[in-house]
């Protein structure tokens, strides 16, 4: 996704021979082929130990291997979508709330069903992140959002806008105290995810949604006079203006440039919490201040949930485990402990916000963010959209840059 980087899989053949192996044994289905056989699940390396570990009971209980793979998350998607294809994709498999749309559209994804007191148990937006078409397709369990951290011996209070935010750091930069005023990626070809907070603070958008809040890809609002004119204002930071925002910090160094202490305040993810505690910073979480007299800042938040592949081998014992385990508190403390993301179960998140102040400061940040949209039409937006922010950033005519944007995406969606 946007958050980390992932070292290479083996090729798609070898995941397709690798899985149809797993799964040879009850490839006939039924209730008793799948009690001889394997259940495969597709995981990130982070979280497959700890998936293994938890699931050691389910496999007990129902006379079954459970046997938990470990992909590059990044190239879960694409290798799901192949194996399907060829018909040897795992039974269940992690993935990200926004692939919604596109495995619903591929038919690659069974809807599951949770009950009352399931569901309930669970935030009842990331219960809609996963929905699509009225039909809950996979049971989330965490979710990330980016936040604003602040090294405190620098910048002690939070800034409540983001025009303090750069008064703060500017008066730093100029004492010599540091260099940059904010360490918050832009790169060469843009980050929509990171600018998101901003972009949407100065009244700008991407797609409509309609009366029942359903994201709507006939409303694209990149070239709108709305967005063009956020733009415009987030322009003011960049290289032709005030020089916060800058290309030359991407995600290689803008985490370095606040470990180093030579930015007050970074744009971060809980992704950064644990080298930011390695580098003996004394910081602070707060949300991402929005400008001044304008909306609050929304950043997108992003939610890890299970899915079940349709036409899984193992179906019902998959569905079982995704409704009964990854829903129970215990399990989702396992998964935390291997990998600390924010848990959408209530008990969960109880549990380890009083252990850990820093969960419960990163859900606070995300309280006005927005789930990102899920549609399959979200896909061909990162790129067109992330090269008008940058050409903005540079300091080009931005409304030539969005209104190029907005063509090419219009034209990818065929709007």
């Amino acid at each position: 996704m946007r958050s980390r980087s992932a070292s290479a899989v083996a090729g798609i053949a070898a995941i397709a021979l690798m899985a149809t192996a797993c799964n040879s044994d009850d490839s006939d289905g039924g209730d008793e082929g799948t009690a001889e056989g394997t259940l495969v699940i597709w995981s990130d390396p982070e979280r497959a130990d700890a998936i293994q570990g938890a699931a050691a009971e389910f496999a007990e209980a129902n006379g079954i291997e459970v046997d938990v793979q470990g992909l590059a998350f990044d190239d879960i998607q694409g290798d799901l979508l192949n194996a399907h294809q060829a018909g040897n994709a795992p039974d269940i498999f992690i993935g990200a709330h926004d692939w919604t749309g596109n495995l619903v559209r591929n038919g690659a994804v069974t809807p599951v069903e949770l009950t009352g007191d399931q569901a309930g148990g669970v935030d009842e937006t990331a219960i809609e992140a996963l929905s699509f078409d009225g039909q809950l397709f996979g049971v989330p369990y965490s979710q990330e959002n980016i936040f604003l951290m602040r090294n405190t011996d620098l910048a002690p209070d939070a800034p409540e806008t983001f025009e303090e935010l750069v008064e703060v750091g500017t008066g730093l930069k100029d004492a010599g105290d540091t260099s940059e005023v904010l360490a918050m990626a832009v790169g060469q070809e843009g980050e929509p995810f990171r600018m998101n907070a901003l972009f949407t603070s100065a009244g700008g958008y991407l797609f409509g949604q309609d009366d029942t809040g359903t994201w709507d890809p006939s409303d694209l609002g990149v070239g709108s006079d709305e967005s063009i004119a956020a733009m415009e204002k987030i322009a003011e930071y960049g290289e032709d203006g005030e020089g916060v925002l800058r290309r030359s910090i991407d995600t290689e160094n803008d985490a370095n440039l606040f470990y180093e202490e030579e930015a007050p305040f970074f744009i971060a993810g809980p992704w950064n919490i644990g080298d930011a505690n390695e580098a003996g910073i004394d910081f602070e979480i707060s949300p991402i201040p929005g400008f001044e007299g304008e909306n609050p800042a929304s950043p997108y938040i992003g939610y890890q949930a299970f899915f079940v592949t349709e036409g899984s081998a193992n179906s019902a014992l998959a569905q079982e485990f995704v409704t009964n385990y990854v829903t129970s508190t215990d399990f989702i403390l396992s998964l935390y402990e291997a990998d600390p993301r924010t848990p959408v179960q209530t008990e969960a998140l109880e549990s380890v916000s009083a252990d850990d102040p820093n969960i419960a400061a990163i859900a606070e940040a995300g309280a006005e963010g927005m789930p990102m949209p899920s549609i399959p039409e979200m896909g061909e937006t990162w790129e067109p959209l992330g090269q008008a922010q940058a050409q903005a950033i540079a300091g080009n005519d931005v409304r030539e840059a969005m209104e190029a944007a907005h063509n090419t995406i219009a034209e990818q969606i065929g709007e």
